[in-house]
């Protein structure tokens, strides 16, 4: 994988954030808000839980009515 630029949210409406360095953080500074819940997703296999694997993990954040999904960004590097 090539270097990591930092990180990008994406609400459900389609507005970006980018430049983010510390996800949460830089969104609530940017949204001008102090509080903001996880967003979690279901970890399914094939349509299964699988045993041993959590059961769901942290996608992005909830922050003023907008579910922000957050991507880490990485450049178009050497891949290793």
């Amino acid at each position: 994988m090539g270097r990591k630029l930092g990180y990008i949210g994406i609400d459900q409406y389609g507005t970006s954030y980018r430049g983010l360095k510390y996800p949460r953080k830089d969104l609530l500074d940017k949204l001008g808000r102090k509080h903001a819940d996880k967003m979690w997703a279901d970890v399914l296999h094939n349509g299964v839980y699988e045993k041993n694997e959590p059961k769901r993990h942290h996608i992005g954040y909830i922050i003023a009515g907008l579910w922000i999904r957050v991507y880490t960004v990485y450049d178009w590097g050497k891949y290793e």
